[in-house]
């Protein structure tokens, strides 16, 4: 990932509304979620909240998917491991015992 790649991504997530629809997508894997499953959640307007959610999808962290006659809308993991590495690649300048804690905290959240 270069700069400009993470600089959209976080930008899009820096938002309550994009960080929230992002965090229940990444719950909501490998399913995913539809618009209207995602608007009910959020009780955002139908427009508003697709406004909000085409952000995401141009910065590459939300693949949207078409399945009969819903929308489905899914984290894109790897993007999101991209730009973590990217965040924390070369952590404490090599020191894995301070990136040790971080990376167990990850590994827990699988």
């Amino acid at each position: 990932m270069q700069t400009g790649e993470a600089l959209t991504a976080l930008t899009a997530l820096a938002h309550p509304t994009r960080l929230d629809a992002y965090r229940m997508l990444i719950r909501a894997e490998p399913g995913g979620l539809s618009t209207g499953q995602m608007v009910e959640t959020t009780g955002l307007g139908q427009s508003t909240f697709s406004s909000q959610l085409a952000i995401l999808v141009a910065a590459g962290l939300v693949v949207p998917e078409k399945r009969g006659r819903q929308m489905i809308h899914r984290a894109d993991i790897g993007r999101l491991r991209e730009l973590m590495l990217f965040l924390a690649k070369d952590c404490c300048g090599g020191r894995a015992d301070l990136c040790a804690p971080l990376v167990a905290e990850l590994a827990d959240c699988c």
